[in-house]
């Protein structure tokens, strides 16, 4: 069964606009639009999410403290960190300190 229509009112520039990039694509309009639409909201989602991790960070610099201590625990530290448990600092040698001994 095909989904319910409506219509909307767009610019004649905005059509055109639509019209051109779905037949670049081969597809139809609704689904150019669709398509924008849900790029759209992911972005948003994103948005919103990044200014919350933000807020929290400005207003609650413990919890968040805690928070990332917590996420090392489960999922270690970032990548590209150097941080390795106690007993082995010192027994381990990063390829970049052996091109730093062999420069001297």
């Amino acid at each position: 069964m095909k989904p319910k229509a409506t219509t909307i009112r767009v610019s004649v520039s905005t059509r055109d606009k639509l019209a051109k990039l779905a037949r670049q694509e081969g597809r139809n309009m609704t689904e150019v639009l669709n398509e924008a639409i849900s790029d759209y909201e992911n972005k948003m989602f994103w948005q919103e999410l990044n200014a919350a991790i933000e807020r929290t960070q400005r207003e609650e610099p413990e919890s968040w403290a805690e928070y990332v201590a917590e996420r090392e625990l489960f999922m270690g530290p970032p990548a590209g960190s150097r941080r390795i448990a106690p007993e082995w600092e010192g027994l381990i040698k990063f390829p970049e300190e052996n091109d730093e001994d062999s420069s001297r």
